[in-house]
């Protein structure tokens, strides 16, 4: 171990192992260490016997449930967009050869006390019962002006300079109602709050071309799509690929303790023995508790049943948006759906998180807007974790933080982070201009 790295990643967390697979195809020499004996970190997924203990400690799990490794319970629920920015990361890297996927059935939203399909385009805007009439053709005409925008062709654009009018001006100039911009907003643009109605509109208009997009590109049921055996097979697929690149995994490796010269990373000693590093030093938030401050907390609750969700079409697997307006909270709140289809769970089985942004200490009461539209449920788990983000300044102390997950069941704030840390080591942004049509994660049947 005593010697000289480019950069020394700190814990197994998905985000620590996308960017040390990153490093390593750069041809940057990188060192990924973990206290942990396993991958994943707060990702990784759990065995029935594991998520037991986790909750029950030395209780045992009911014979009903089945056997124990046939459960991949992801503790941080995530579906990918099937053009978004993880795909294109994981093509970019042909990680995609580990990995096997699977569309995800359907994308709902919850909207004045019922679920509905998340309607994505111009032809389903108008079959969709979300809205009434005159409402629907409304709506159409917006999704047709989003459809048809192009940076480079000013006609599509309807005299219109989304960098500089708000995406409240451009809805505005559609009139439509509350409800509408609601699901459109959070289940579509996939924002989790509402100040993006107060942001320049490009950003709203690209999230919405990035959903329908990704809605055609495996003509599923919905834009997502997630791995088989659940997002514990990423981490260990980007370690894979370190490796094969030149990277150096260390598990099980105690304290893992950051040693400073002048204020700056230069090293990671354990067991008595240090590890140098040029570049820094890349960690989760666990690793540098004196760097982070506490942005919030999660409130989750893990759920297993013998049924899919009420009202969903019997999908095995979904992805349900709950609009803060909608159930009268500050944030979001967000249902994740996965059954035996995706490997997760025995046969027969279905497992479904329920998460949002804690404004209380307790769970149970906050959750109860979600767990309502589970149906009956065999076991149910409650927790919270606290959210942390990092208070350094990177370019004094060579120390890169991630930040902690949030309570959404999609990639979008996780790619960014991962993106923005990237950036911040290299000096450059990842091209991440890939040819999708040719790409090999298309999904299995």
């Amino acid at each position: 171990m005593d010697e000289e790295y480019d950069v020394i990643v700190l814990g197994t967390g998905l985000k620590e192992c996308i960017i040390s697979g990153l490093l390593s195809v750069d041809g940057l020499k990188v060192l990924h260490m973990d206290r942990n004996d396993y991958y994943g970190g707060e990702s990784s997924s759990l065995s029935l016997n594991q998520l037991w203990k986790r909750f029950r400690g030395n209780e045992t799990p009911p014979e009903n449930l089945g056997a124990s490794k046939e459960y991949n319970a992801d503790m941080i629920p995530k579906f990918m967009m099937a053009n978004g920015a993880l795909v294109r990361v994981l093509i970019h890297t042909n990680v995609t050869k580990y990995l096997n996927f699977k569309a995800v059935d359907n994308s709902f939203v919850y909207n004045t006390g019922k679920i509905y399909k998340v309607p994505a385009t111009d032809v389903e805007a108008l079959k969709s019962p979300l809205m009434g009439l005159l409402e629907k053709r409304r709506a159409r005409k917006f999704f047709i002006y989003v459809q048809d925008y192009e940076d480079e062709d000013p006609k599509s654009h309807e005299g219109l300079d989304l960098n500089s009018i708000t995406a409240r001006d451009l809805i505005a100039k559609y009139g439509l109602e509350d409800n509408t911009i609601d699901f459109i907003g959070h289940a579509l643009a996939l924002f989790n709050d509402d100040k993006y109605l107060d942001q320049p509109a490009m950003d709203f208009v690209k999230r919405m071309k990035l959903y329908a997009e990704s809605l055609a590109r495996f003509q599923a049921g919905s834009p997502y799509i997630y791995p088989m055996y659940g997002l514990g097979e990423l981490p260990q697929a980007f370690a894979r690929l370190s490796a094969v690149y030149g990277g150096t995994y260390m598990l099980n490796k105690p304290e893992c303790k950051v040693e400073f010269d002048d204020g700056k990373a230069v090293g990671v000693t354990s067991e008595g023995e240090t590890a140098k590093c040029k570049k820094g030093v890349v960690c989760d938030p666990s690793y540098l508790p004196d760097k982070v401050k506490k942005v919030g907390k999660v409130a989750r609750a893990v759920c297993i049943m013998n049924h899919p969700i009420p009202d969903t079409n019997d999908s095995h697997s979904a992805q349900i948006i709950l609009p803060q307006k909608q159930i009268g909270r500050n944030s979001d709140m967000y249902l994740f759906c996965c059954s035996y289809s995706h490997n997760v769970v025995p046969k027969g089985k279905y497992i479904a998180f329920v998460c949002t942004e804690a404004q209380t200490d307790d769970p149970e009461t906050e959750l109860k807007p979600g767990i309502d539209l589970l149906g009956p449920v065999e076991e149910i788990f409650y927790e919270t974790y606290d959210r942390f983000e990092p208070t350094n300044n990177h370019a004094e102390d060579n120390c890169f933080i991630s930040t902690s997950y949030d309570a959404t069941t999609h990639f979008t704030s996780t790619v960014e982070d991962v993106l923005a840390m990237y950036t911040k080591i290299t000096g450059k942004a990842l091209d991440l201009s890939v040819d999708l049509s040719a790409a090999s994660a298309a999904p299995e049947e």
